[in-house]
C-alpha cells in the first residue's frame, strides 16, 4: 500500500495523478503564452499548497514535452519548502532550436512530486572517512563513445 499525506492546496485545478503509482501529478498552465526557441517564460499554475514540515515538493519536467517539443523545466528539479504559500510558478525553457512551442491555458506543463526530507546535521570534521568511490567525479566510473566519427 502507497503511503499518503494530506497537503492544503488552493488552485483553479487540483494537480492529478494520470495513472495508479504514478510518482507526479500533473500541473497545469493558467495563462497562454509563446515560447520561441531558446526562450524561457515563468507559467502560473495557479496552485497554492500547504506541505506539512519534514516534506518538500519537486517541481520536474513532463517527458513528453521534453521528448517530442524539447520543452524542459529550467531548475529542475525546482524545490517547494515546507514553509512556502506563495503560487507556484514553473520556469519552462524551450529547447528547440527552430520551433516555438505554444502553451495554452489548462496545458499539462510540470509535474509535481511530494515527498519527506530529512534535515541534515553538518558536523565539521577535519578529514573525512574514506569510501570507494573516494574523490571520483565527473565520468569517474567510465564513459564509452559509441559510434565514433569517421
Amino acid at each position: 500500500m502507497t503511503e499518503s499525506v494530506d497537503v492544503p492546496i488552493i488552485a483553479p485545478a487540483i494537480p492529478g495523478y494520470a495513472h495508479p503509482g504514478d510518482a507526479g501529478a500533473d500541473l497545469v498552465a493558467t495563462e497562454s503564452l509563446r515560447l520561441e526557441p531558446g526562450r524561457r517564460a515563468l507559467v502560473g499554475t495557479g496552485v497554492r499548497i500547504a506541505l506539512p514540515e519534514g516534506y518538500a515538493a519537486f517541481v520536474v519536467p513532463r517527458s513528453g514535452l521534453a521528448a517530442r517539443h524539447g520543452i524542459t523545466v529550467v531548475n529542475a528539479p525546482g524545490t517547494v519548502d515546507a514553509g512556502y504559500r506563495g503560487e507556484i510558478k514553473v520556469t519552462l525553457l524551450n529547447t528547440d532550436p527552430d520551433a516555438a512551442y505554444d502553451v495554452v491555458a489548462g496545458d499539462r506543463i510540470a509535474q509535481l512530486i511530494v515527498m519527506p526530507v530529512v534535515r541534515a546535521r553538518f558536523v565539521p570534521v577535519a578529514e573525512l572517512p574514506d569510501s570507494v568511490r573516494g574523490e571520483g567525479g565527473f565520468g569517474s566510473t567510465g564513459y564509452q563513445q559509441t559510434g565514433s566519427p569517421s
